[in-house]
């Protein structure tokens, strides 16, 4: 079966490395020091995710939460 899950990547600069996270799978994380070395570490994390799920007898999510990307101003 093929799915797609959305990911999150955030830059962090104290490991210098993009933080990956999948928030349909809570806890799925990895990183990579490239958006494509990031993007195939979350491959490899969500099919590793996925197994372990299977073996454990629960229901992979039928889609992703709803997400929304928004920008908030503030002043200090």
């Amino acid at each position: 079966m093929r799915r797609r899950f959305k990911v999150l990547l955030e830059w962090d600069e104290d490991v210098g490395a993009y933080a990956v996270s999948v928030p349909a799978l809570p806890g799925c994380v990895t990183h990579g020091k490239t958006l494509e070395e990031a993007m195939e570490r979350a491959q490899e994390a969500i099919t590793g995710y996925l197994k372990a799920m299977a073996r454990e007898g629960e229901t992979i999510p039928d889609q992703d939460p709803r997400m929304l990307f928004g920008e908030v101003e503030v002043v200090v």
